[in-house]
């Protein structure tokens, strides 16, 4: 099992940014994939990014261009810059890892607000 810690959501104005953290621990595998999904209400939870451990990322249609996604795998930390953020972006982001177990651990979530 693999706990994740999310931090760094808050409330910021549109065209703003912020960056999210994400920390790692317990029993991590290589190779292994972390990413960032959010979920606004009503709605699903959708993909904003995802990172391997070899670095190779892939990124939701909505934030290609504006998110950065990158992880620190000595540190087992997972992070998100975010930037030109739009009030749609509005969600509780959650960070999640992946490995040959199958399973998909999930952080608790924080909740970014950007305000037009």
């Amino acid at each position: 099992q693999v706990q994740l810690v999310g931090s760094g959501g808050g409330l910021v104005q549109a065209g703003g940014s912020l960056r999210l953290s994400c920390a790692a621990s317990g029993s991590i595998l290589r190779p292994n994939m972390m990413g960032w999904y959010r979920q606004a209400p009503g709605n699903q939870r959708d993909l904003v990014a995802t990172i391997t451990d070899y670095g190779i990322t892939n990124y939701g249609n909505a934030v290609r261009g504006r998110f950065t996604i990158s992880r620190d795998n000595a540190k087992n930390t997972l992070y998100l810059q975010m930037s030109s953020l739009k009030p749609e972006d509005t969600a509780v982001y959650y960070c999640s890892y992946q490995d040959r177990r199958g399973s998909q651990n999930w952080g608790q979530g924080t909740q970014v607000t950007v305000s037009s």
